[in-house]
């Protein structure tokens, strides 16, 4: 049977995928609210069945959270596996949607046709055009493709605290020779891309404590330390006037992005005025000396996202706090170590600390970047299958993000991950209204049958 016998088969029977997407869209699995506890088993449930029903020996595995949902179909070939995961983010705030957020519809817009639902992009209905893919695939073959092995998780959305636990546990099981991850998107509307490159990730919270109450500022004022001008020193050292970040050792470790890879780049041709256009901005803010794409993709970067202290409320009060308080978080790049860095950090905060302040530190994570390999023939075999559905040349493209489970593939299982996604950049992802465009759930789809076709035999 031809590759076009199965793609013929996706487009007629395209309907009745969409449908069991809707299904799995109904179900309420928010991770984060300990109410839809049950509605997470039950869309955990919902994925054995449909996997049983397409010929994986698939089962239901308990954690001390939510269920992950492990399914195999053992073949011929290169072992493949596909991660997604089952569980969405809350839908708050309601009054913002158009809609029951688990009452999913196909809408017309000016675009075309969407799938409109919470999950519906991220990431119900991309792990689904995997599904689909193998369901159209044995439905002309009467077998499925290759040796796979399916792993979705239920928690990604709060945080994954069962995944690193299970991943360990199960190693020699989940183990194989290629993961394939369907969370990111496309890099333009019509141009599919294949993530390489992934950054890190490390929070630190600090509250820095000056004297033990709140101050009136008539009367200590100028003699007593501010613990919010502490603090926005400190803030204000962590850069220097061309946007480079000042802890010592911070760059140590980080590689100059290949000639290769920076032509490719460059040849996509990215808008970077347009990029911060569309938020109101017009000059790149980071290393004077990079482009906005390098900057989102290639470079470490330092970011305060929160700061307060004092009194915030309405009107005025004339008050000395005894507390201010920060967020920082660090994205990392290959090569950079977050222990270090966080140690380096704290280290810089103590240093200008004045007397009679103190300052205590709550780590939130540390992840380390992921850099695949791509001399893997599977990545030029998967840009090809990619480009040959959509048209266009698939990109090797980095991500300002961090997706840490491809790092666990990496650390824990020995194993690269490809990230190959279909949505887009207005799926209102975690917020109201999120879609899935219809086009990119049947391309997705299609997509995938062609690169199981070249990596998976």
């Amino acid at each position: 049977m031809s590759l076009e016998t199965v793609l013929t088969r996706i487009d007629e029977t395209l309907p009745d995928a969409v449908a069991r997407l809707l299904d799995l869209l109904r179900i309420p699995s928010i991770s984060t609210d300990p109410a839809y506890r049950e509605s997470c088993a039950e869309a955990a449930r919902w994925l054995v069945r449909e996997l049983t029903d397409l010929g994986f020996s698939a089962a239901l595995r308990p954690t001390s959270g939510h269920p992950m949902v492990v399914a195999h179909a053992p073949g011929a070939g290169r072992h493949i596996l596909f991660y997604g995961h089952y569980d969405v983010q809350p839908v708050d705030p309601l009054s913002l949607w158009d809609r029951d957020p688990f009452a999913p519809q196909i809408e017309d817009t000016p675009r075309g046709k969407v799938i409109r639902a919470r999950g519906a992009s991220d990431d119900k209905g991309q792990l689904m055009t995997f599904i689909e893919a193998c369901r159209a695939w044995k439905s002309v073959h009467g077998q499925l493709p290759g040796n796979l092995t399916i792993f979705l998780e239920g928690e990604e959305e709060s945080g994954s605290p069962s995944l690193v636990p299970f991943m360990q546990e199960n190693a020699a099981e989940l183990t194989a020779d290629l993961a394939l991850i369907c969370d990111t998107g496309l890099f333009a509307d019509d141009q599919p891309a294949i993530v390489t490159m992934l950054r890190g990730l490390l929070g630190e919270e600090l509250t820095i404590t000056g004297p033990s109450k709140d101050l009136h500022s008539g009367m200590y004022g100028g003699a007593a330390i501010n613990p919010v001008r502490v603090l926005a020193r400190i803030i204000a050292s962590l850069h220097d006037d061309t946007g480079r970040i000042t802890l010592p050792g911070f760059y140590e470790g980080v590689q100059e992005l290949p000639e290769q890879v920076r032509a490719q780049w460059q040849a996509l041709a990215f808008d970077h005025a347009r990029f911060l256009g569309d938020v109101g901005l017009t000059t790149p803010a980071g290393e004077q000396d990079r482009t906005p794409l390098e900057m989102i993709w290639s470079r470490p970067t330092c970011e305060v996202n929160g700061i307060w202290g004092g009194y915030t409320g309405d009107g005025f009060k004339t008050v000395l706090p005894a507390q201010a308080h920060a967020k920082i978080s660090f994205r990392l790049v290959p090569g950079q170590d977050p222990l270090a860095i966080r140690a380096s950090f704290r280290a810089h905060v103590q240093s200008l600390l004045p007397p009679d302040c103190r300052v205590e530190f709550h780590g939130h994570g540390a992840s380390r970047a992921s850099l695949m390999e791509i001399s893997d023939p599977a990545f030029d075999a998967a840009r090809a299958a990619l480009t040959e559905e959509w048209g266009r040349l698939a990109a090797f493209v980095g991500c300002g993000g961090s997706i840490p489970i491809a790092g666990h593939f990496k650390t824990i299982l020995g194993m690269d991950a490809m990230l190959i996604g279909f949505g887009r950049d207005d799926d209102q992802i975690h917020s109201p209204n999120e879609k899935y465009d219809l086009e990119c759930f049947h391309k997705g789809i299609r997509s995938w049958v062609r690169v199981l076709d070249r990596i998976a035999g």
